[in-house]
């Protein structure tokens, strides 16, 4: 039985030669997420909505539809759904789809309350913490199996300092980069073997015994990291289509394969390979130009460069004008994206997206927060900005232009959540809902009085 309503005023998405075709009135699914999602996403919706209508005059708006994951899953569905097969078809079938953060209980805890997020390691009869009744087993990440079903491949993470943020280095203003990290493969595949269990005890004895490789101890936990060449070189592509339509200078491949030579180096080797066998006429790799151009970059081409991935969080602290696309595996990229993150701000202000072929999510990129659930003051600026990533998607620009106007002007006149003001001389703090209608107010690009 059917758990969301489809609206009447909007149409589907279409797809036809490899573009999105967008009606007027697009549906979109939406979740508002765990935790204080449904407050970020509150503020969200009114943004988003406002600048719709202030760039196209109610030309256009966007028919929202809420589907269901996580926590909410659990209570709408049953206690074993954290995201139902109506879910996966919804995004699946409208294409372009937004979320807030799920829930993600950690590996030590047996229980997660669905009302608060406590993670527990006995399931009482009442949560501890809010005396709630819908206590569940824990579950795997939903953002990952979400990636993984609907194959998402790209994680994109923009990450750029916005006038007035407090942020711990220098000169942020250098740090504009966007990050292409892997999204399928690599150890987020999940292919787990827990220590002690038949099928570690297997793995062991094969990889000991029959491949002659040496695992120090008997007593491991194993776990297997597959890259391939078509998860590597569709990344890749991305990311230098990417570089080439927003006229970004260069695509940094960044990897671990003076190590891991046959996962990660061969995720270098294969970048390479798409890059040469694809877009030949409109890049240059580092080596060609130093040897056919003197160190001189032609114009209107795309550096091709790769890093390994110390080294790439070293630079990107002291030399982070010099980056512009990376594209790196997953477990490279989830942490070079929130240190980036860090340099700038915070996952406060952080957007992020999960795009396969087709189908796109855009979503906050920090956690459900669980202490702050219903206070009405977290910042909303991580999905807001994804909300930025999805119009562009879209191609509504003007509309993506004004929400990023409303949200300088409104940091900018110091009127912020909690996480900023209290870094900010003579800032004024304001809820969530209040920093959303800020924006929406400011929209101008000149603050106007929250």
């Amino acid at each position: 039985m059917a758990k969301h309503s489809i609206p009447k005023n909007g149409a589907k998405i279409g797809w036809a030669n490899g573009r999105l075709q967008v009606p007027d009135n697009p549906i979109i699914p939406f979740f508002p997420g765990d935790g204080t999602g449904p407050d970020i996403w509150r503020a969200t919706q009114v943004v988003l909505d406002a600048a719709v209508d202030k760039a196209y005059k109610g030309k256009k708006r966007i028919a929202w539809m809420e589907v269901y994951a996580g926590l909410t899953a659990l209570k709408n569905y049953d206690k074993d759904t954290v995201l139902p097969q109506e879910t996966l078809d919804a995004f699946r079938d409208y294409r372009v789809g937004i979320k807030g953060p799920l829930t993600t209980p950690a590996g030590q805890f047996k229980f997660v309350c669905l009302d608060c997020a406590a993670e527990l390691n006995e399931r009482p009869a009442k949560c501890p913490k809010c005396a709630s009744e819908w206590i569940t087993p824990r579950f795997r990440s939903v953002n990952v199996a979400l990636r993984q079903k609907l194959d998402l491949y790209a994680c994109v993470r923009p990450v750029r300092w916005f006038t007035g943020v407090p942020c711990p280095v220098k000169a942020p203003q250098k740090l504009d980069i966007v990050i292409f990290r892997e999204n399928t493969e690599d150890i987020y595949a999940g292919i787990e073997f827990e220590q002690g269990t038949p099928g570690a005890k297997k793995v062991y004895d094969f990889l000991t015994r029959e491949m002659g490789k040496k695992i120090p101890f008997p007593d491991s936990g194993i776990g297997i990291k597959p890259i391939s060449i078509t998860g590597t070189k569709r990344l890749v592509r991305m990311a230098i289509r990417y570089a080439l339509d927003h006229k970004r200078p260069s695509v940094t491949i960044v990897h671990k394969g003076n190590i891991q030579k046959f996962t990660e180096g061969a995720f270098r080797d294969w970048g390479y390979e798409v890059a040469r066998d694809e877009f030949r006429d409109q890049i240059v790799t580092e080596t060609e130009l130093w040897d056919k151009h003197n160190g001189k970059m032609p114009a209107g081409k795309v550096l091709i460069k790769d890093r390994i991935a110390d080294q790439t969080f070293q630079q990107l602290l002291l030399r982070p004008d010099e980056y512009s696309v990376l594209a790196t595996p997953n477990l490279n990229g989830d942490y070079l994206s929130d240190a980036a993150a860090a340099q700038v701000g915070g996952l406060g202000i952080a957007p992020g997206a999960n795009i396969g072929d087709g189908v796109a999510i855009f979503e906050a990129t920090h956690g459900t927060a669980p202490k702050y659930v219903g206070k009405d003051m977290v910042n909303p600026g991580s999905l807001i900005l994804s909300g930025v990533m999805m119009l562009e998607h879209l191609g509504w620009r003007e509309a993506a232009d004004l929400v990023v106007k409303g949200l300088e002007a409104t940091i900018q006149a110091k009127t912020v959540t909690y996480d900023l003001e209290r870094q900010m001389d003579g800032a004024r703090k304001l809820k969530t809902s209040e920093f959303g209608a800020a924006i929406a107010k400011n929209m101008g690009g000149v603050a106007v009085a929250a």
